[in-house]
């Protein structure tokens, strides 16, 4: 009986041939563990190395997770006619009833007195707001037999009667017909072109005890803030004392009546100033803060407005601005009996800029930051292998000439 030898791994043979084939593509050779030589200054290269590309490691990977911002500048071809301006500005001592917020335009707009969307906080001598309600006012000398709370009160009881019409005193009526309040009084008087300086003979004045508040709040501040909108021209806006109002092509302002000029002091902090929507930068006039001892003081700022389009990361893009600004002090105080040169105040002075900075969020994308990551560490290993065996080679190179000296 004869024995045959089955023939079998003819495929295992293939494949052990393949992978040895394939192995002669190896650009990594690796020497055998005898011919290794391990030193004290390649483990202090090594060490080094490792710490350099951790640490580099680290700060590519903040500067990934990083929101990085691209700009680029084009001509603003954009029609808005409109823009916000957002204000925030402390006047630590002025008082809020004499303080006047108007905005012009070279395109002819005035805005005079504005209150809508604009809000005033009394502030007490130590700059700190206000209760809700701020307690009622006594003095010493004033009792319930005195005239002038006796005017008061016969004021009141006439000027809250149903049916009552109050006169305008020879200012331009409003709709009605009717100036109920005071501050109707006022406005009518600024329609016409007068000067508000006789409030303690008006009922109007007197119900709403109109002189005492003025008394009251004499060692005021005020905190104005708010939004105007305006037209996307050349302008301004400033706060200044008294009652604004047209008359004819002249802004005026009407002093009569208010403080007198030594208590005009426009100290003032800007707490935030911006055209348009508020974003992730601060606007160059944010923080400043203006002191004067003067009583005539005029500050002034011109800007220079840049329109912004803003794209976030998620592709979200907004409208807002950006202004550089610069500023200029004077001293109105009237020398020799001459009058003031100017009306003292805060103002504004704006120009829109032909030109569209758009800004577009980025960040790196993942395999940017693999391919750094790389690099890093490709590069380092590469430079530490060069400066070891450069250490190798001197330190056998010494040692040689040692052995060498000791021969002799």
């Amino acid at each position: 009986m004869s024995l045959r030898q089955r023939r079998g791994g003819g495929s295992s043979s293939g494949g052990g041939d393949f992978l040895s084939g394939l192995s002669q593509f190896d650009a990594y050779a690796k020497p055998m563990d005898d011919f290794k030589v391990k030193t004290i200054s390649g483990a202090t290269v090594t060490l080094v190395s490792a710490f350099f590309i951790v640490l580099l490691v680290i700060s590519e990977f903040r500067d990934w997770t990083k929101v990085q911002i691209q700009p680029s500048l084009i001509v603003d071809r954009e029609r808005q006619e409109k823009m916000w301006l957002n204000f925030n500005i402390t006047f630590p001592r002025m008082p809020c009833y004499i303080l006047s917020v108007d905005v012009m335009d070279v395109a002819g707009e005035h805005q005079n007195d504005i209150f809508h969307d604009i809000f005033k906080v009394r502030l007490d001598p130590n700059g700190q707001p206000h209760k809700d309600k701020a307690p009622e006012k006594h003095t010493i000398n004033e009792s319930k037999d005195s005239p002038e709370h006796i005017a008061m009160e016969k004021a009141k009881n006439t000027t809250t009667q149903a049916g009552y019409c109050g006169s305008c005193y020879g200012g331009t009526p409003p709709a009605s017909g009717c100036c109920n309040t005071c501050d109707e009084v006022k406005k009518a008087y600024a329609d016409k072109g007068w000067s508000f300086n006789t409030p303690e003979s008006m009922e109007q004045c007197i119900a709403e005890g109109y002189m005492e508040k003025i008394k009251e709040q004499e060692k005021e501040g005020c905190a104005v803030y708010g939004h105007i909108v305006v037209n996307k021209v050349a302008g301004n806006f400033h706060f200044a004392p008294g009652k604004s109002f047209q008359q004819g092509n002249m802004h005026v302002h009407d002093l009569q009546h208010y403080l007198t000029g030594k208590n005009w002091d426009f100290t003032h902090r800007i707490d935030s100033l911006a055209f348009g929507r508020e974003i992730n930068f601060k606007n160059p006039l944010d923080g400043v803060h203006k002191e004067t001892k003067e009583a005539y003081f005029m500050y002034q700022y011109f800007l220079k407005v840049v329109g912004t389009k803003y794209t976030s990361l998620n592709g979200t893009t907004f409208h807002t601005n950006q202004f550089s600004a610069t500023e200029h002090e004077r001293d109105l105080n009237p020398k020799q009996g001459l009058q003031m040169s100017g009306l003292p105040g805060v103002f504004f002075s704006y120009e829109i800029s032909p030109m569209l900075v758009i800004l577009k969020e980025h960040k790196k994308p993942f395999t940017h930051f693999l391919t750094d990551v790389c690099a890093i560490v490709g590069g380092i290993f590469t430079v530490a292998g060069i400066l070891d065996s450069f250490i190798y080679t001197a330190e056998k190179s010494m040692k040689k000439k040692l052995d060498l000296g000791k021969g002799m």
